[in-house]
């Protein structure tokens, strides 16, 4: 889990990872609606990479705090090898919709407000494109909910450092969401990110930041 604070800043790996996929980003602009706007978690790694994807479409990211990670309270910091012996992992794992992390966030109020967050955004920018950076878990959550899955579920989809996932909204009304990609990335490991579902020896990311060097996954 990241530390308190805003967190470790990218490594030259993960620079190189959000400028392959910053590249992907601009050779795919032409097909996608006028792109009205970046927006960006405030954490370090995620504002490092919307600024190397707002370089390559020439537009300057926006900060949103709702955009950030999930706080993870007194859990922030240690390593997921150490967690996953913990009893309450399962219930991360298998029923996040009931786990709060101690003296943090519950998830389901993580999903509540990025989602709400992203319906915010969405609704100043009607028929454009967006392009929000944020980190796994509020990813995945916004996924979820695109895709009408309970959030007990919403750790069996992945996403991996410097992906991209795309959903389209209707550009007006409720609408159907439609999630046309996701985890796409072209380092994308063939095994899955998500967290383990065992002890593990050593520790185990709209679009993901890549990772910084701080002894864990950059999430």
């Amino acid at each position: 889990m990241p530390a308190p604070g805003p967190g470790p800043s990218l490594s030259e790996e993960g620079q190189r990872q959000a400028e392959e996929t910053a590249r992907h980003l601009a050779s795919l602009r032409a097909g996608l609606p006028p792109l009205a706007a970046i927006y960006t978690s405030p954490l370090v790694r995620t504002r490092e990479t919307a600024g190397i994807v707002g370089k390559f479409l020439d537009w300057a990211p926006v900060e949103r705090v709702g955009l950030a990670d999930c706080d993870m309270g007194e859990w922030a910091g240690t390593p997921l090898s150490q967690l996953a012996r913990k009893p309450e992992w399962a219930t991360v794992l298998h029923h996040p919709s009931g786990f709060q992390f101690p003296g943090g966030e519950t998830i389901t109020a993580m999903q509540f407000r990025v989602v709400s967050t992203v319906s915010a955004l969405r609704a100043l920018h009607p028929g454009q494109s967006i392009i929000v950076v944020s980190h796994a878990d509020p990813i995945k959550a916004v996924l979820a909910e695109a895709l009408g899955l309970h959030l007990d579920l919403f750790q069996r989809i992945d996403v991996s450092p410097a992906s991209l996932s795309a959903v389209a909204y209707a550009s007006s009304g409720p609408g159907t969401p439609h999630v046309m990609f996701a985890n796409w990335a072209p380092s994308a490991p063939v095994q899955p990110t998500s967290r383990p579902e065992q002890p593990a020896s050593s520790p185990a990311l709209p679009a993901e930041p890549a990772p910084g060097r701080a002894g864990h996954q950059g999430q």
